[in-house]
């Protein structure tokens, strides 16, 4: 299976590149915004890959990022994305605004993606909310923050914290980010709030 692709940008369609490496060109689908963050053909690329294969066809899929990949992973779990559906969502998703919409279980913003009907897309934020890959590694302070955010701080802190830790997020994560959330939003952020902007801390 390939893995991931260092090479030359050849060409590139509305939703695939070629990637030279060493004389053979390797045919890409990508998302929109991958393929909108490409350098000019001629340049060198690296392309995290996932490889696709049926019995008919071997597909290979890009991603200028590990961790969307992680996210076109997931979303071929859920019954009724398939590799066309999923890309789609991250043409129009970014990780962390997906992340942020399964916290939230917001449907309606994963069914802002073609292809996404409203059935598709609620199965997508309940199917992945204990899921979400992780984002930052983890440090022993983790756990001694999140006693004092919650010893001092309202049920709002609180309940973000455990929101992503529903989300898979070990404790010694989410609470640093919230605490960052925190003092950007100040000590009256409805729970909401702190999670988006916690959800856009970790996946810096």
């Amino acid at each position: 299976m390939i893995g991931k692709l260092k090479g030359i940008v050849d060409s590139f369609g509305e939703d695939w590149v070629i990637v030279d490496v060493g004389g053979v060109g390797y045919h890409v689908n990508c998302s929109t915004k991958t393929l909108g963050n490409l350098p000019p053909v001629g340049e060198a690329i690296s392309l995290a890959i996932e490889t696709y294969v049926r019995e008919d066809q071997i597909r290979l899929f890009g991603f200028a990022a590990e961790l969307e990949r992680e996210w076109f992973r997931l979303l071929l779990t859920v019954q009724g994305v398939g590799t066309k559906v999923a890309l789609a969502i991250l043409s129009v998703l970014s990780a962390a605004d997906l992340a942020n919409a399964i916290a939230l279980q917001d449907k309606a913003v994963v069914s802002q993606a073609p292809g996404v009907g409203p059935k598709v897309a609620q199965r997508i934020v309940s199917e992945l909310k204990d899921k979400a890959p992780a984002f930052v590694p983890t440090d022993g302070a983790g756990a001694d923050l999140h006693t004092a955010l919650a010893a001092n701080v309202g049920t709002a802190v609180t309940d973000a914290i455990s929101a992503l830790t529903n989300l898979g997020y070990g404790q010694t994560q989410a609470a640093p980010a919230v605490s960052l959330a925190l003092k950007e939003a100040g000590d009256d952020a409805p729970a909401e709030v702190l999670i988006r902007l916690a959800l856009k801390e970790l996946a810096r």
